[in-house]
């Protein structure tokens, strides 16, 4: 929870950051993009580490470096500090998808699903929470006290995976592939930067299209390599099984749909109403109305651990996403009031809730135990360039429905029934390839 919290960290003074860093616009923005890209290239690498060593040490290292992390963007006063924290807060997401895959060693395999689903249910918690808590610490306090709070915050997640948190399985051992690691980061930073920063660089321009291709030929190598490779990072013979490449396409579809709630939903709800469809809230009264979709997300874990044992993960993740889209459906609708928007929210909220417990349940069930932690590590990535691409597809709707008022470039309701619309086709699309997931095979997960 205290990891996905970080990701909403900063929200509330991205606006100030060029003033606060001295810095300018197009500078301060990589506070946010490069807390993204750190934590797209641990999730894989932590996820094959934590094979190799054991998911225990491997949560130890991802809590100190969101220690680290936090303590230098608390004393920063400039922007490389800054940088420098936020990367480090990005590679300790790698304890995102080790701390799930770990539950498949320390919990009964009859509770595994119950306790996936929970820890699942607490990313959503934790970006519900971290929302207006940052608002309330950044109107309250000056702006270096959020990173206190995360300093102290990740000082007692270290602590309790160092003295509370049982050891689990050893390592399997093995050596890390490191033309691998370095493969997989530059290609997916060169990627990912791209479709980040191609609406405001242009989708055209040399710098978008040359890192998009490079990026693109460099994963491709990547993979060439890795099947060839005898201790690959990431076993791509396994990836390709039926149900974790289904599942893993799924995911980016699921990611998608997610995303655009936690996009759309505050910009309506802070825009002043004379724009026609603002409701005129304060940061914190914005986020005070989401937070009920993060709490439904931690009630609803137990009702995903039900489904996934009645009809099984794959019908429970079609569900869950069929359920996101039906939240899409009524935000398109339901726009004028700040109660309809939050109703709106729950419902996609508890779909993601169901659908979240879904996915490391399905990939778990499809993989050897010892390579589990690189699998959930992988998909975390997948879910990770579905949000990354549907940032840049709502990033650029708004910029071709956007208007001028009172000086200011505004989107227009438009903009945000069309993200809409879209996301919930995405939703649809992730709720129909669950369906084509097979069931497992009884070789799977040997």
């Amino acid at each position: 929870m205290v990891a996905a919290l970080m990701q909403s960290l900063v929200i509330p003074i991205q606006p100030e950051l060029p003033q606060l860093l001295n810095t300018s616009t197009a500078n301060a923005s990589w506070v946010i993009t490069a807390t993204l890209l750190a934590a797209a290239v641990a999730m894989p690498i932590g996820g094959r580490l934590a094979d190799m060593i054991g998911k225990r040490r491997v949560l130890v290292l991802s809590a100190a470096l969101l220690v680290a992390g936090s303590l230098a963007a608390a004393l920063s006063t400039g922007l490389l500090l800054m940088l420098l924290g936020r990367v480090l807060q990005g590679l300790a997401m790698a304890f995102i998808p080790v701390g799930i895959s770990m539950m498949r060693e320390v919990t009964p395999p009859a509770m595994t699903a119950t306790a996936v689903a929970a820890m699942s249910a607490t990313l959503g918690v934790g970006g519900a929470i971290g929302l207006p808590l940052s608002a309330w610490i950044a109107q309250t306090y000056d702006w270096h006290m959020l990173f206190w709070v995360s300093t102290v915050l990740a000082g007692l997640i270290l602590a309790a995976v160092l003295f509370v948190l049982p050891d689990g399985a050893p390592g399997v051992g093995g050596r890390i592939d490191v033309i691998g690691s370095i493969g997989l980061a530059v290609g997916l930073v060169a990627t990912l930067v791209a479709v980040s920063k191609g609406n405001d660089w242009g989708w055209t321009s040399g710098t978008t299209l040359g890192l998009l291709v490079g990026g693109l030929v460099v994963l491709v190598a990547w993979g060439a390599y890795e099947l060839r490779h005898d201790d690959p990072l990431v076993d791509l013979r396994t990836s390709a099984r039926p149900r974790v490449l289904i599942t893993n396409i799924a995911t980016v579809t699921i990611g998608f749909g997610m995303m655009a709630m936690m996009l759309c939903v505050p910009q309506i709800m802070e825009y002043p109403t004379s724009t026609g469809f603002g409701l005129g809230k304060s940061m914190l009264e914005a986020g005070l109305w989401m937070m009920p979709g993060g709490i439904m997300m931690m009630i609803f874990a137990p009702v995903s651990s039900i489904l996934i044992k009645k009809v099984g993960p794959a019908v429970t993740l079609a569900i869950g996403a069929f359920v996101v889209a039906g939240g899409y459906v009524l935000a398109y609708f339901l726009m004028d009031a700040a109660w309809k928007l939050s109703l709106a929210s729950i419902v996609g909220t508890v779909g993601v809730a169901i659908a979240y417990a879904a996915m490391p349940t399905i990939i778990m069930s499809s993989v050897p135990q010892n390579e589990t932690g690189a699998a959930i590590g992988l998909n975390a990535l997948m879910r990770s360039l579905g949000t990354t691409i549907c940032s840049a597809v709502a990033a650029a709707i708004i910029s071709a429905k956007s208007v001028t008022m009172a000086g200011h470039v505004i989107p227009t309701q438009g903009a945000f029934e069309t993200i809409f619309v879209v996301a919930a086709v995405a939703a649809l699309l992730a709720g129909v390839i669950a369906l084509l997931i097979p069931k497992p095979a009884p070789a799977d997960a040997q």
